[in-house]
C-alpha cells in the first residue's frame, strides 16, 4: 500500500497592509464663537515647529510638566505634551512574503513563522482578525484546530498561535512593545495566547489593543500536522490580515 502523505505545503503570506488616516469629524474645542483643534497652555512649547538639517527631523518643546495619555473606560482618551497631533491614523505592516514548508510527513509536525506590527494613535484601540481558508489543494482542505490544542504528529492539524513555544519545538514569540510597554498595549485575543497551543477559526481575532497604542511587534507562531490518510498534493494557505480602529 502506497504510504500517503503531503509533497510539499506551500504557505503563501497574502496579506493586505493597511495604513490609513481618519478625519476628525468634529473640533476639540468649539463655542459659537471659535473651534480649535489643538490647545496650548504654559510656556516652553514649540508646537509642531520642527528643527531640521540635510541629516535630521526632530520637534523640540521645553518645559513640559505633563506628557502621556489618559484614558475613561470608552468615553474618552487625551493625550498631553506638546507634540501631539489631533488626527487619529493607523498603522499596519507585515514583514512576511512567502514561506515554503517542504515535504511533510506524519511523524513530524513542521512549522514556520510570520511577523507583522501595528500601531495607531486617537483611538479607543484596534483589532486584527485573520481571514482565510485553512491550506488546501484542489481537492482538499486541511483540518483546521478549533478549539486551542496541542500538536499531534500523525494527526491532521492546523493551527496559529501568537506566543514563544516549546512544542513541538522552540518557535514563534511572545508579543514585544516598541518602545516598552508604558507606550504600548497591544495583546494576543483569546484562543491565540496560549504557548504550546494552537487553533484557527477564519473570520476570528488574533490581535487587538484598547486603547491608543504605540507599536507592538507580533509572531505568528503556525503549526502543521498530516496524518498517514492525508491527500498528497501543494497545499497553500494564504492568509488574509485586516487591522481595524475602534473609535
Amino acid at each position: 500500500m502506497k504510504n500517503k502523505y503531503i509533497n510539499k505545503v506551500g504557505l503563501a503570506m497574502a496579506v493586505v497592509v493597511l495604513f490609513f488616516e481618519i478625519g476628525v469629524a468634529n473640533a476639540q474645542y468649539v463655542s459659537n464663537n471659535y473651534a480649535a483643534n489643538e490647545v496650548f497652555f504654559g510656556i516652553g512649547g514649540t508646537g509642531f515647529n520642527a528643527e531640521s538639517s540635510t541629516h535630521y527631523l526632530s520637534q523640540v518643546s521645553v518645559g513640559e510638566t505633563g506628557v502621556g495619555s489618559e484614558t475613561g473606560g470608552s468615553r474618552y482618551s487625551a493625550v498631553a505634551g506638546f507634540n501631539t497631533y489631533d488626527q487619529p491614523f493607523l498603522a499596519f505592516v507585515v514583514n512576511t512574503g512567502n514561506v515554503d514548508l517542504g515535504p511533510l510527513a506524519p511523524s513530524t509536525a513542521a512549522t514556520a513563522n510570520a511577523t507583522f506590527w501595528v500601531r495607531d494613535y486617537q483611538s479607543t484601540g484596534y483589532a486584527v482578525i485573520t481571514n482565510a481558508t485553512p491550506p488546501k489543494t484542489a481537492s482538499h482542505t486541511m483540518t483546521n484546530l478549533t478549539t486551542p490544542t496541542s500538536s499531534i504528529p500523525g494527526n491532521e492539524q492546523f493551527g496559529i498561535n501568537l506566543e514563544a513555544n516549546t512544542s513541538p519545538v522552540s518557535f514563534g514569540a511572545a508579543p514585544v512593545q516598541q518602545p516598552d510597554s508604558s507606550f504600548s498595549y497591544g495583546q494576543v485575543a483569546t484562543g491565540y495566547n496560549t504557548p504550546n497551543y494552537y487553533e484557527y477559526i477564519p473570520g476570528s481575532e488574533i490581535a487587538y489593543s484598547n486603547k491608543s497604542s504605540g507599536e507592538t511587534d507580533y509572531t505568528i507562531s503556525f503549526l502543521y500536522n498530516v496524518s498517514a490518510t492525508t491527500p498528497t498534493g501543494l497545499y497553500v494557505f494564504n492568509d488574509m490580515l485586516i487591522a481595524t480602529g475602534t473609535y
